[in-house]
């Protein structure tokens, strides 16, 4: 599973437009994603990974815990409150949005993860999430895969929330790469591959 982690050079290399509307945030994780398709076909992601049924965990035993977890602390503590996330205590990146990003499609929110879509073009799809430790992009690109198609690639970007914020980060990023990450990865290659019929009636 470590073959899927990717240099962070494959996506500041990109012309991504999510560099000019997030520029504060840094690139904490990049992953490969198992979903092999054509040029056209990242709406096709988008759509599974906004309604997909297994949810952040990947359908996961561990990772289902580890979630669990994360909840359960962010309820004690008051991470999680609502006046700590977007449009509470940071301001959404859609305002950050030039006029045709703005203009264009926004993308579907998340089904199963309370992260809400900002932008969507044809090859690049962004999503935020904020509690009181950080506020968070994922940022779905559509890349080839140097075998002539092309593949999804998922980039975690963040802005950590002063010390609480960093230190939450630097605790949580053994469970992300052991637990987390490799669920994730799998659900999202397993639905990308019951999905393919679909797709292509479509």
């Amino acid at each position: 599973m470590n073959a899927l982690r990717l240099p962070s050079t494959d996506h500041t290399s990109r012309p991504w437009r999510i560099h000019e509307i997030a520029p504060d945030f840094r690139l904490e994780d990049l992953w490969t994603l198992p979903t092999p398709g054509g040029a056209d076909d990242l709406h096709h992601l988008v759509e599974q990974m906004a309604g997909g049924t297994e949810g952040p965990d990947g359908g996961n035993p561990v990772g289902r815990f580890l979630f669990a977890v994360r909840w359960k602390l962010g309820a004690l503590l008051g991470w999680d409150k609502p006046d700590s996330g977007v449009g509470g205590r940071v301001a959404t990146l859609c305002d950050r949005l030039p006029d045709d990003l703005r203009e264009g499609p926004r993308g579907p929110d998340l089904d199963s993860a309370p992260f809400t879509s900002v932008f969507q073009t044809h090859d690049e799809w962004a999503a935020e999430y904020a509690n009181s430790t950080m506020h968070g992009v994922m940022h779905i690109g559509w890349v080839p895969d140097g075998n002539g198609g092309y593949r999804g690639q998922m980039a975690v970007l963040v802005k950590p929330n002063g010390r609480l914020g960093s230190l939450y980060m630097l605790g949580i990023k053994p469970f992300r790469y052991l637990g987390v990450y490799p669920a994730l990865m799998r659900s999202i290659g397993r639905e990308w591959q019951a999905n393919a019929a679909r797709r292509a009636a479509r």
